[in-house]
């Protein structure tokens, strides 16, 4: 039985201004780096084979300081794209609250949060879960299979399309998910890929 752990980084200057950040490389703040170092004390017990992350380095320095403050500073890391946020087009660098202004809460709230509608210029959470489940089983579920532990530190919507491959959740249910920055869920998962077992740790 191995452990997937998905981390979602901790806080960055754009989450504390409440802006659509997707893909523009925004860093953490002083709180993020505190929420990822507790993470890493979180899950120090868990002893890591391999560690994912995306290109954006809110997500790679998180990864570095939790592994850090688990004492597993030297787990092999990979990078790769497609665990990058989604991208929000033409919302990127917006607040949100004056974007809801603009355009209306409810559709704010269902380019936010729907799977399948796109904001101008962006990616749905199905069009995010089309790049990041193909890489996810190819490179992640193959390790747990195989009783392995990841810890896959990425960004709420390239984690909310891999939880909701986890969870069996459907398209209606994934709307109400939300992932908390710097709060570790593992995974237990079997020998065919299934979940046995999640818990979240707080």
């Amino acid at each position: 039985m191995g452990k997937i752990v998905l981390l979602r980084h901790g806080e960055s200057q754009w989450n504390l201004e409440n802006r659509f950040t997707g893909w523009v490389d925004i860093a953490l703040t002083d709180k993020g780096r505190e929420e990822a170092r507790r993470a890493g004390e979180l899950i120090k017990d868990i002893p890591f084979d391999r560690g994912f992350t995306s290109v954006l380095v809110r997500a790679i320095e998180s990864t570095e300081i939790a592994l850090a403050a688990a004492g597993q500073p030297n787990v092999p890391m990979e990078k790769d794209a497609a665990l990058n946020e989604r991208k929000y087009g033409d919302l990127q660098g917006l607040n949100k609250d004056e974007t809801a202004k603009k355009f209306g809460a409810e559709q704010v709230h269902l380019w936010r949060r729907s799977y399948d509608v796109r904001p101008p210029g962006g990616e749905s959470l199905q069009d995010t879960a089309a790049r990041t489940l193909p890489y996810f089983h190819a490179k992640i579920m193959p390790l747990a299979i195989a009783d392995k532990n990841t810890l896959v530190c990425a960004h709420g919507n390239s984690l909310r399309s891999i939880a909701m491959e986890l969870d069996h959740l459907t398209k209606e249910e994934v709307i109400e998910l939300n992932l908390a920055t710097g709060v570790p869920i593992v995974y237990d998962i079997g020998e065919n890929g299934e979940t046995l077992k999640k818990n979240i740790i707080v």
